[in-house]
């Protein structure tokens, strides 16, 4: 088990110069870190706010960043009233408790099922699986242009994945322990290997999100609060999606070769270590904007602007990327909504 999994790890000269890197950028922050603990309460509330949309829009949820922030804040007198709000709410929740208590979960068999019960508390359709193994074969699809679902990959037979799973955590827990092997190698193994074997029923894509948080907290990677793993993974979407499946085409054979899901996942975590030592040296939340939403702020002046006005200055925008990059900026205290529904304006703070 232990040689199949680490025979894998290409250890090649550009993968090694992307860990060294991802590890500088990590010296920089914990060595220099002297952002205002206000700005740093109010990031964490706006990642988790972005990362719930990133990661649940990724498999399929519609709602913009602005319309999860106005449910999350009504959340405890108005329950989740659809599939895509409970997705939203039990992300939102698992985060929280993620940024908050990361310290004290073990990568185990019960850290894995709590995670998942509270990633699907408010679901109705998944009350009966929630918090256990699959028990019925699940195949990864797609539609394709001619609008037939298509068979991408075979997931591991439901008789086979506790063994599996347990082989996957043995290794992962004995590799992080003994050091011989980088953490960050360690953690895209494991989260590979959780994604081809996908254990459960539903909520696989958004578990293993919620996961590699927490191992890269634990690993030391204390930005990772602060700057939305899930947005860049979005914002590459398919590229994540394309290095999985290339790596998924030869999960337990002769020639298992994690390297084209491995590239993809240092990249995302270079990305997002720039964006967190840009963050340190500026002491500036707009480093953490994207292109499109720097775009944006950069349109406001002094009179306030609704999205029709943003529309007509920047109209190859979409409306609902225009939405988003407002909810981000008002979560960022850079703008400040005025007024509600069609009269809604925002304003340079």
């Amino acid at each position: 088990m232990k040689e199949r999994f680490e025979k894998r790890i290409p250890l090649t000269s550009e993968i090694v110069g992307k860990v060294t890197k991802i590890d500088e950028l990590k010296g920089l922050w914990r060595g220099g870190l002297a952002i205002n603990p206000q700005i740093l309460g109010r990031l964490k509330k706006s990642v988790i706010i972005t990362s719930t949309g990133a990661s649940t829009r990724i498999e399929g949820v519609k709602m913009t960043d602005e319309e999860i922030e106005r449910f999350l804040k009504s959340l405890k007198s108005n329950p989740p009233e659809n599939r895509d709000e409970e997705e939203v709410a039990g992300y939102a929740d698992l985060l929280g408790r993620v940024f908050d208590h990361w310290a004290t979960f073990k990568l185990s068999e019960s850290t894995i099922f709590t995670f998942h019960e509270i990633l699907l508390r408010y679901s109705k359709k998944d009350e009966l699986h929630k918090g256990r193994y699959k028990t019925h074969e699940n195949l990864v699809v797609a539609r394709n242009k001619q609008g037939e679902q298509v068979t991408i990959f075979k997931p591991t037979e439901a008789w086979l994945t506790k063994k599996e799973m347990d082989d996957a955590l043995y290794w992962a827990n004995e590799a992080l322990s003994e050091k011989e092997l980088h953490p960050l190698l360690v953690i895209a193994n494991f989260i590979f290997e959780f994604l081809a074997i996908h254990p459960f029923t539903d909520g696989n894509g958004r578990l293993s999100r919620a996961l590699t948080n927490v191992l890269l907290l634990q690993a030391g990677y204390e930005y990772i609060p602060y700057v939305s793993l899930e947005e860049i993974i979005e914002e590459r979407k398919d590229a994540y999606y394309a290095s999985l499946r290339q790596t998924q085409k030869h999960h337990k054979t002769e020639n298992e070769n994690i390297g084209e899901w491995l590239n993809f996942f240092l990249d995302t975590l270079l990305t997002q270590a720039q964006k967190a030592k840009e963050l340190m040296e500026n002491d500036d939340p707009t480093k953490l904007l994207s292109g499109r939403q720097v775009e944006i702020y950069a349109l406001f002046a002094g009179e306030p602007l609704s999205v029709l006005d943003i529309k007509g200055k920047s109209p190859h925008i979409p409306d609902v990327t225009i939405k988003q990059a407002l909810s981000r900026l008002v979560s960022l205290k850079l703008v400040e909504r005025i007024g509600l529904g069609r009269g809604t304006r925002y304003v340079k703070l």
